[in-house]
């Protein structure tokens, strides 16, 4: 009897589970306008904590200045970007006209490989798709990126000003030191997971990006850089972010050049360069660091770009490091951090170091006068 009420309270428990993933995907979608500018807020201000702890930690700055420093460099970095991208994009832009004839030639010849006799010209091609059509759709994306890009700083300036108000709720929210303790460590875990897969895709990406620039500029593949940089920005993609990356460029050196072998070439090195990254210096720097099953990675790649589009892509793995992290701390969803974690345990080992370090630091800090008396 007390065995079929434990599997029936756990049937229940699992059932409600499942209920409350189902309802809280329908919620992200329906709110997907407020939520991804702030999703992306956190993002940015875990990136610039773990900037202000290097500053801090590696370079001396003091304690004070290491968090102005970060969030002004990550300013300047945020407005490079932006300005390379306007002015390499520009450039290309101008470059594709020239293009014409060479595209109504290739456009000729694979039109003639399958039996057309009458190719059509780009031009024509232009004239068929209608681009006037697509105008409306263009500016509303525009609009909505600029929309959503302000609301995200807006929500970075205010959850950078609200650090130390949550400090202290976070007081009257877990009145006992010990879940006070417990509440620190899975906060932690999370903004340890997200900077370490910072770290990895920043470095693995980076070194991808500045191998393929000089394998392009000794090919002659014009905006090289522009490339580059593009290659870089779309390596946060898991798994189909590579594949692009290393497939436009030759596409684009058919286009420029006369001949094929140097498309042929940039497609081999670019693939040698991302199998390298990707198969060896990867697997080394990531470790048991995430510990998510391959699979997870991508059907969380396939749920969150469903719900949120490419922001929703960009940030699938830090979102399902940071539920695997929430689900593992209660016994009723354990199970379900099991099933997302890649060896079964979603804490890993390294994370079980982190864990009794971020445990220690939250009682010493939750208990001020047992501090002060020693």
């Amino acid at each position: 009897m007390v065995t079929d009420l434990h599997f029936r309270a756990a049937t229940a428990r699992n059932a409600l589970v499942i209920i409350a993933v189902v309802v809280a995907g329908a919620a992200f979608l329906w709110l997907r306008g407020i939520l991804t500018p702030l999703a992306l807020a956190l993002f940015l201000m875990v990136m610039i904590d773990g900037f202000a702890r290097v500053l801090h930690e590696k370079l001396k700055f003091a304690t004070q200045a290491a968090l102005p420093v970060a969030i002004l460099l990550s300013i300047v970095l945020l407005g490079l970007t932006a300005f390379v991208v306007a002015d390499n994009a520009g450039g290309f832009a101008q470059e594709l006209v020239g293009y014409g004839p060479r595209l109504n030639g290739i456009i000729a010849k694979a039109a003639t490989s399958f039996g057309v006799t009458a190719p059509p010209t780009l031009d024509e091609l232009v004239r068929k798709l209608n681009p006037e059509s697509y105008l409306g759709t263009i500016a509303d994306s525009l609009k909505g990126f600029a929309t959503t890009a302000i609301l995200v700083l807006i929500y970075l300036g205010f959850l950078l000003a609200s650090r130390q108000g949550f400090e202290r709720k976070s007081h009257h929210l877990f009145p006992g030191a010990e879940s006070r303790a417990e509440a620190a460590q899975m906060f932690q875990r999370i903004s340890d997971g997200i900077e370490r897969y910072l770290w990895i895709q920043t470095v693995t990406c980076g070194m991808i990006a500045i191998a393929s620039w000089v394998i392009m500029a000794i090919l002659g593949l014009d905006n090289a850089l522009f490339w580059a940089f593009l290659i870089f920005i779309v390596g946060f993609i898991p798994i189909i972010g590579g594949a692009v990356g290393i497939l436009v460029p030759p596409v684009f050196a058919l286009v420029q050049f006369d001949g094929w072998w140097q498309a042929v070439a940039l497609l081999a090195g670019l693939q040698a360069v991302n199998f390298f990254v990707g198969n060896i210096v990867y697997p080394r720097m990531q470790g048991r660091s995430l510990n998510i099953d391959p699979v997870v990675v991508l059907l969380s790649l396939a749920f969150w770009g469903g719900i949120w589009g490419f922001p929703g892509m960009f940030l699938s793995t830090p979102l399902t490091v940071t539920a695997m992290v929430i689900l593992a701390q209660f016994p009723s969803s354990h199970w379900v951090a099991v099933l997302l974690s890649g060896d079964g345990d979603p804490f890993g080992g390294e994370a079980i170091e982190a864990q009794e370090q971020a445990k220690a630091v939250a009682e010493t800090a939750a208990t001020p006068e047992i501090a002060a008396a020693q």
